[in-house]
């Protein structure tokens, strides 16, 4: 402590008129002398002062006092001042209630960066996102809070922890410019509670993504291993109480979405090392009841059994070695405080490491005993080795080695944590149902019970494409199919009827684009007529002894087309509009010109389907199913036909994308995606105009990877302004709309002649 007069002084310097912080500052300042330089002490002193008398109360100097030394001798003395100059700039701004979250977060920001230059990029990040979200979102910069700051200061920390100052930047300027005109959902983005901000955060992560190397692991698996088990990734995008484990069962094989370097050991390796691990359960572990063990023992049954299939890989395959070992931590000898803690963790790591590697030396005559009749049962049975040989040594050590402290709750974790092994659920079974093991994670992009609409099905997310930003927004729109309702199929009927010339003209041209060309198919037993050159060779053979061939026949077939056609229909709220000149609706001409589609479609004998979509915001796109691709034209399908209705609005892009899904998955050389829509995309969300004709115009080349052709028929007079920027040549503007039952099938027969 410094004596009374230097005391004196610095309280002088201080000048805070609080009683809690006269209360505290000779605490911290001693902590603060003990490492600053004189220098630095003075500005130390000067900035909590400072911030003592904005105005906003003594918490601020409280938090400054505390958190300031550690952060100044890591990145430096100027950096007290950088920081009580940027509380003050907060505390004059709308933003004055983030200045506690500002200052409590930079404990955590300080960990990962070690210069000055580091912390000015740190504070310009924020000072972009203040000025981008008051600016926008408001137009009074100076009279209104950003609404995110606070919930993104306070998960700073979590950020930090994921992110570099590049990805922190790139995610605060995703939920700026998306999120500009809703507070309330620009709040839940900056507290991680949107979907997109974890897929953000996910994106912006650093390592090596188990999709980008699946298919090294899938031949590592089947032809090291002669396992046919699939792969499956669960997400370690967040910190959460119970930190998922790889698994393996009698279904698949769980493995983290993400790895990065460990250790030096490359993310691939690690990969590898898990794979390896997991496979050696899979070859040589057997099933125990985990009803029979108490949890301790099966802490120390399992590692002795992790460490047997280990050294059996190592065994079949010795550059294992190099991966195993250095991802293998070491608890130091003696780091547990066995009378105050629980040494279960610690007593398993050491164990397992004198386990697998001769070379450790565990100073510990239990483990270096137990450790020779591990090596004797592997010397002697090798791969005959077993897991109830394993149970035998697990349950005789913990015997051996339990105290009481191991039911103490301050359990020791520090270096325990083995980052390849499994959960062992493939080793353990329950005997009751409801004991089964509960250290699952669902993947947190499936849809919960809470997104599953009237019908059921759970929805099927899709990324929308960002032009300003040229990124995707992932899993952005949620798409929900349903049957669409029926009604009563004689008003098709009476549609069909009142186009009966029309009709006429379309079977002709049907005829005509009929296949004609038939094709001979020869070596058949049964056909419709003998082929001479068959039979006469079969009778010379009959005449030399030699078996005669029986194939003496031929046929014919005739050539079919070999096309598959979705017809995407556009339900929105405009089809109510009434056609200028005629007492009918849009949606009615629709309804006449699908039903004529149909029968031409029935006649020409292609596989055919028809779905209706629109859209409610990008929660809910809702795509009916009309007539599906095994359905025949039907009173069914009329009636679906019939009970057609327009509301909402047209989200484009994720329909087609759900349309190409279906239409993708057809047996055809051919595949044509018609849409048939009266406006441009649009949604009451997005108040950019250009922003959903981009998406669908990436839609449209997304597609056409696919194999897919896509073609716009429109009925909007103004399409011109916007559908070649979305169908580029393929599309064709119906200027009247009541010749659309008349038009529609006679383009379809033109595309596909």
């Amino acid at each position: 402590m410094p004596d009374n007069d230097q005391l004196e002084q610095y309280l002088k310097q201080y000048s805070c008129g609080f009683e809690k912080a006269q209360e505290v500052f000779p605490d911290q300042l001693q902590r603060a002398r003990q490492v600053l330089p004189p220098e630095d002490l003075k500005d130390y002193i000067d900035g909590a002062a400072f911030l003592c008398k904005i105005g906003v109360g003594v918490e601020p100097s409280l938090v400054y006092l505390e958190e300031m030394p550690d952060i100044a001798r890591h990145i430096g003395g100027a950096a007290l001042k950088i920081i009580s100059d940027y509380a003050y700039q907060l505390v004059r701004s709308p933003n004055k209630k983030a200045l506690i979250p500002f200052l409590e977060s930079l404990r955590s920001v300080c960990r990962r960066v070690d210069t000055l230059e580091d912390l000015q990029h740190y504070l310009e990040i924020l000072d972009d996102f203040i000025k981008g979200t008051e600016t926008v979102i408001h137009g009074h910069h100076s009279l209104y809070e950003s609404p995110g700051l606070i919930p993104l200061l306070e998960h700073i920390p979590e950020l930090i922890g994921k992110l570099t100052l590049a990805g922190i930047a790139n995610f605060i300027a995703y939920g700026v410019r998306h999120y500009q005109a809703s507070p309330e959902q620009q709040r839940d983005y900056f507290a991680l509670k949107t979907p997109d901000a974890r897929s953000i955060m996910q994106r912006e992560r650093h390592g090596v993504l188990f999709k980008d190397i699946e298919r090294q692991m899938d031949m590592l698996r089947t032809s090291l291993w002669d396992c046919e088990l699939p792969f499956s990734t669960f997400a370690t995008a967040f910190d959460q109480a119970k930190k998922p484990l790889p698994y393996l069962d009698d279904q698949l094989i769980a493995v983290p979405d993400l790895l990065d370097t460990y250790n030096g050991i490359s993310a691939h390796n690690h990969y590898r090392a898990m794979l390896a691990h997991m496979m050696g359960h899979y070859h040589w572990s057997t099933q125990l009841m985990a009803d029979n063990f108490a949890p301790h023992m099966q802490l120390f049954i399992s590692t002795f059994e992790d460490a047997r299939i280990e050294v059996l890989a190592m065994r079949r395959y010795p550059g294992l070695r190099g991966y195993f070992l250095p991802l293998h931590p070491v608890p130091p000898l003696g780091d547990c405080d066995a009378e105050n803690m629980a040494c279960l963790r610690y007593r398993a790591t050491r164990l397992s490491r004198a386990l697998i590697d001769p070379d450790f030396d565990p100073e510990d005559d239990v483990i270096a005993d137990f450790r020779q009749q591990f090596q004797q049962i592997i010397a002697n049975k090798g791969e005959a080795s077993s897991t109830q040989d394993m149970q035998r040594l697990g349950s005789a050590y913990y015997v051996q080695t339990r105290v009481v402290s191991d039911s103490y709750p301050n359990v020791y974790f520090d270096h325990t944590e083995i980052s390849y092994r499994d959960d062992n659920r493939y080793m353990w079974f329950h005997h009751e149902e409801s004991d089964e093991p509960e250290d699952y994670t669902e993947n947190e992009y499936q849809p919960d019970e809470a997104n599953q609409d009237e019908s059921g099905l759970p929805p099927r997310f899709y990324d929308e494409w960002d032009y300003l930003s040229e990124s995707y927004r992932p899993d952005w729109v949620a798409v929900y199919e349903r049957l669409q309702p029926s009604a009563n199929p004689a008003k098709i009927d009476a549609l069909l009827a009142k186009h009966a010339g029309l009709s006429k003209r379309l079977k002709r041209l049907v005829e005509m684009l009929k296949p004609q060309n038939k094709r001979r198919i020869r070596f058949q037993e049964e056909g419709e007529e003998l082929d001479l050159d068959i039979a006469l060779r079969a009778y010379i053979d009959y005449k030399i002894g030699a078996t005669p061939d029986p194939r003496v026949n031929t046929s014919h077939i005739t050539e079919s087309r070999n096309i598959s056609v979705m017809l995407l229909v556009d339900l929105s709220n405009s089809l109510n509009e009434k056609v200028a000149g005629t007492q009918q609706t849009l949606l009615e001409l629709s309804q006449e010109a699908l039903a004529i589609m149909a029968w031409t479609e029935e006649q020409l004998g292609d596989r055919f389907a028809i779905a209706g979509f629109h859209s409610d915001t990008r929660h809910e796109v809702l795509y009916h199913h009309i007539k599906g691709y095994s359905e025949h034209w039907s009173d069914e399908v009329k009636a679906r036909i019939a009970a057609m209705e327009a509301a909402y609005s047209t989200r484009m892009g994720a329909a087609m994308r759900h349309a190409a899904h279906y239409l993708s998955a057809q047996p055809a050389e051919k595949k044509l995606l018609l849409v048939l829509t009266d406006g441009e995309p649009a949604d009451i969300d997005v108040h950019d105009p250009r922003m959903l004709i981009e998406d669908a115009a990436m839609a449209v080349r997304e597609i056409d990877q696919q194999g897919i052709y896509s073609y716009c028929i429109n009925v909007d007079p103004r399409a011109d302004a916007y559908v070649a920027d979305i169908f580029g040549t393929h599309y064709t503007v119906i200027d009247h709309p009541e010749r659309l039952p008349e038009l529609l099938p006679q383009v379809f027969l033109a595309l596909t002649k």
